[in-house]
C-alpha cells in the first residue's frame, strides 16, 4: 500500500522530510516547501537533497508518489483586489519551480474561496488563474482538492470539480479528502456509489491523491475538522475499505489527522499518530487505545 503522512520539511529540508516519514513505516508522505501561511521560503538546498533520493532508494519509497502541498494563503477565485490575485498567481508559479527542483510530481491545491464573488464568477476566475499559471511549462502537476464546503469555498461538489478540470487549459488532476467529501454531503460509507458518481464527471485516472482522514463532524456538516483514523464519524472499516480499493491502488493515500495528547483535545503536550494508524490501516485491525499506543511509545 502506498500509504504515509504530512510530514515536517524543517533544517534538513526533504532529507528531514524522508527520515519522519521512515520513523512512521510510511511508503509515501506529503510536505510543504515553508509554512503554509506564509511566504518565507529557504533555498533549496541540493546536498539535502542528493541524501534524501538516496535516502528515499534505500527504503523503497518511490519519488513518483511523493505529494507537495500548496501553502493556504493561495487564493485563485477572488479577484476583487488584482494585485492580491496576481500575488495568488505568483506564489503558485514559485511553488510549482520549487517542486520541479525537487523533483516532486504533484502539488495539492486548495482551489479557493469567493468571498462575496457568485460562486460561478469564483470558478471562472481559477479557471483563469490557473491558465495564466501553466502557460509555463512544469513537470510538476496540480491536484485540486475536494472540498467541506466551508464558508465560500470552491470545489466541495463533484460538479465544480469537474468544471475545473474540464476547463484548465492543460492538464491538472484531482485529490481527494474523505474528511472532505464526508462534510460536503458524500457517504464514505457509500464508497462505490461515489466513485460511480465521480466517474460520470471525470475518469478515476484524474484522482491522483487520496486524504485518508476520519471526520469529527456528521455528514453534510460543511466545517473541515480532522479525526483520527477510526475516531470520527467515518469510521475505521469504510476509511480501511477505500484505502483498500483496488481501482484506487496505486493512488498515494496521506494522512493527514491531529497529533493528540493524553486525550484526543489536549494541546499541551501533543504527539504525531501517523506511526500508529499507518500500522492499524496495513494491518486492517482497529486499535482501541491508540492514546495510550502513541503516549506509551513517545515517552518510553
Amino acid at each position: 500500500m502506498i500509504i504515509g503522512s504530512h510530514v515536517s520539511f524543517g533544517s534538513e529540508q526533504l532529507l528531514g522530510s524522508v527520515k519522519e516519514a521512515i520513523s512512521y513505516g510510511a511508503t509515501t508522505f506529503m510536505f510543504y516547501t515553508g509554512a503554509p501561511q506564509n511566504t518565507m521560503r529557504k533555498k533549496i538546498e541540493e546536498k539535502y537533497l542528493q541524501e534524501a533520493d538516496k535516502l528515499m532508494e534505500e527504503n523503497h519509497i518511490d519519488k513518483k508518489n511523493v505529494i507537495c502541498h500548496a501553502p493556504y494563503i493561495i487564493n485563485l477565485a477572488n479577484k476583487k483586489d488584482p494585485e492580491k490575485w496576481q500575488f495568488s498567481i505568483h506564489f503558485l508559479k514559485q511553488e510549482l519551480s520549487r517542486c520541479d527542483e525537487l523533483g516532486i510530481s504533484y502539488l495539492v491545491l486548495h482551489p479557493g474561496s469567493a468571498v462575496g464573488y457568485p460562486k460561478e464568477e469564483a470558478l471562472k476566475n481559477i479557471v483563469d488563474a490557473l491558465n495564466e499559471v501553466l502557460k509555463e511549462n512544469y513537470r510538476c502537476e496540480i491536484l485540486l482538492e475536494t472540498m467541506a464546503g466551508k464558508g465560500t469555498e470552491c470545489g466541495s461538489t463533484l460538479e465544480e470539480i469537474s468544471y475545473l478540470v474540464k476547463n484548465v487549459s492543460k492538464e491538472v488532476g484531482v485529490c481527494l479528502d474523505t474528511c472532505h467529501l464526508n462534510d460536503a454531503g458524500y457517504r464514505m460509507d457509500l464508497f462505490e456509489e461515489f466513485l460511480e458518481e465521480f466517474e460520470k464527471n471525470l475518469t478515476l485516472s484524474k484522482i491522483k491523491c487520496i486524504h485518508i482522514n476520519d471526520s469529527k463532524n456528521p455528514l453534510s456538516s460543511h466545517k473541515d475538522r480532522h479525526a483520527n483514523i477510526g475516531y470520527g464519524t467515518i469510521g475505521f472499516d469504510n476509511l480501511l475499505k477505500i484505502c483498500n480499493h483496488e481501482k484506487l491502488k496505486d493512488v498515494p493515500k496521506i494522512l493527514e489527522t491531529p497529533y493528540v495528547g493524553k486525550t484526543f483535545e489536549d494541546k499541551e503536550k501533543i504527539y504525531p499518530p501517523y506511526k500508529f494508524e499507518i500500522q492499524m490501516i496495513k494491518e486492517g485491525k482497529f486499535n482501541s487505545d491508540l492514546l495510550n499506543s502513541i503516549v506509551s511509545y513517545y515517552n518510553k
